[in-house]
């Protein structure tokens, strides 16, 4: 049974969540200026909740991205510093494929182009399929930066859903038939893609965690560096 703790912090909400068996618990806090302070107290309620110490947990999952420069890099700063602290691998996942895996659970979606509003005129996406004999997403198009009108999913044989913040940013660029704007990416979803990678060894050492930017990279500010030493020190 594996135990997995997730941090989410690549757009407004920030989420965390403790997968234990079939069971998931989380907690999530909404404005972006808070998510730094948020987080820990939150890991550390989900974790009394349950009843475990952090070094119980088999792994710390974070979205990677894409997302907010700030977020991913505050999300991957907290993991870092748990797992060096409990001796624990990391896990990074993708954003976008958590909205893949929010949408199937919530509208039955099994292709799904997940959309999300990276600002200045632009949106990251990718396209995944669920197959159902490897309980697995396939990545039909990986993670991409482009502006709203050159997003270009694959054809496929039956319906093709959509979800995220850039559908209702950039209204005029896409006509999905069935759009879900309100899915965004959460804690609880990575926590399930979590269990996948793990059992799949793509675990990495805290050392080896790195966001996923697909505009340049961006160096920790003095702030998000002392939200690092904050989770070694409370792990």
């Amino acid at each position: 049974m594996s135990i997995i703790l997730a941090i989410e912090t690549s757009s407004e909400m920030a989420s965390c969540a403790l997968l234990r068996g079939d069971t998931v618990l989380f907690r999530e806090s909404s404005g972006v200026r808070t998510h730094s302070q948020a987080i820990l107290p939150m890991v550390q309620e989900l974790l009394a909740e349950a009843g475990i110490a952090l070094k119980e947990c088999d792994a710390i999952a974070f979205g990677a991205g894409p997302g907010s420069f700030t977020g991913v890099r505050t999300a991957c700063g907290i993991a870092q510093g748990l797992a060096y602290g409990a001796g624990l691998p990391v896990l990074s996942l993708m954003t976008l494929e958590a909205m893949a895996v929010a949408c199937r659970q919530q509208h039955g979606a099994t292709d799904v182009v997940a959309v999300l509003d990276a600002r200045m005129g632009e949106v990251y996406w990718a396209q995944y399929r669920y197959d159902a004999g490897a309980a697995r997403w396939n990545v039909l198009v990986a993670p991409t930066l482009c502006a709203p009108g050159a997003v270009a999913p694959l054809p496929v044989d039956g319906p093709l859903a959509a979800c995220g913040n850039g559908l209702a940013a950039y209204p005029d660029a896409f006509g999905f038939a069935q759009a879900y704007p309100e899915i965004m990416p959460h804690a609880a979803q990575m926590a399930l893609l979590g269990r996948g990678a793990l059992a799949a060894g793509e675990a990495l050492g805290a050392a080896q965690a790195q966001p996923l930017y697909l505009r340049n990279k961006i160096a920790y500010t003095s702030a998000e560096r002392s939200v690092i030493n904050a989770a070694k020190a409370a792990a």
